[in-house]
């Protein structure tokens, strides 16, 4: 699934062909992905001027001139074409700007979303009312991290998945964020020091910047909107290395978690 970094990079790459540019055609090829595609889509976003481009969490924020803002979501296997030379079967919503430019929302699982709001309303968007604050952000911080987790016992990688804890952090940057920070994934959040959270913080914060740079890691049908392929996955220290050997020597371990692999250090990780 594109996590925070792969939605930030997309965003960064629809930024140059949307930002400035109003919509000559606007075209939902079907009526739903996750949920059902807003019936007055096509009608608030035609002839609409793109005036920003931003992110929350894993969502993409396209805002207009019209007070208007579409939200989008990748779901697993979504992403943006721009330009594309032929119109696919899971291209579902086709745009044109005024300049020329065609892109397509490609989703071919169909676990992406597409929807409008009132961009005044964006903080009582349904997704969004209890969300925690973003991990690239000043109010992310070991003392705040610490207040969150205070008493509870629950392992601190399924906390740090808890958007309502913090939001867009995904597993593949968990694992490697607890790694680096030399924290058990199956420590309990309530009992994590202050300074081990502020070490934590920073290693997310790092991690995350690092992805970013990097375009994001390709994982099963991720590319960048420009079609380039993200290469953070190379450098991945566990996250899918399950019996390969750790920078310490030891061999990186897997185990299954609500559902989710969690990759990990035994000899780093306490």
């Amino acid at each position: 699934m594109p996590e925070l970094p792969e939605v930030e990079t997309t965003v960064a790459g629809l930024r140059p062909v949307l930002e400035g540019q109003r919509l000559t055609l606007v075209e939902p090829r079907r009526a739903d992905l996750r949920w059902p595609i807003p019936v007055d889509l096509r009608q608030r976003m035609t002839g609409a001027v793109v005036t920003s481009l931003g992110r929350r969490a894993k969502y993409g924020l396209v805002e207009t001139d019209r007070g208007d803002m579409m939200i989008f979501h990748l779901g697993m296997s979504g992403r943006w074409r721009i330009d594309p030379e032929e119109i696919e079967k899971h291209d579902h919503l086709l745009l044109e700007t005024e300049s020329g430019h065609r892109l397509a929302l490609n989703d071919p699982r169909r676990f992406g979303s597409l929807d409008i709001v009132r961009t005044a309303d964006l903080a009582n968007y349904r997704p969004f009312i209890l969300m925690g604050p973003e991990p690239l952000g000043d109010d992310f911080t070991g003392e705040y991290l610490k207040i969150a987790t205070r008493d509870r016992k629950a392992p601190i990688k399924q906390l740090l998945l808890d958007q309502r804890i913090v939001a867009g952090l995904g597993n593949i940057y968990v694992c490697e964020a607890l790694h680096m920070a030399g924290i058990s994934p199956r420590a309990q959040g309530g009992a994590i020091s202050k300074p081990r959270y502020q070490r934590l913080v920073d290693t997310i914060k790092r991690v995350l910047i690092a992805a970013i740079a990097a375009g994001g890691s390709s994982l099963r049908d991720f590319v960048q909107p420009s079609g380039e392929l993200g290469y953070f996955a190379k450098d991945w220290l566990v996250y899918g290395r399950e019996g390969e050997a750790c920078q310490c020597g030891a061999l990186v371990q897997r185990r299954v978690d609500s559902g989710r692999s969690t990759f990990y250090c035994s000899r780093c990780q306490k």
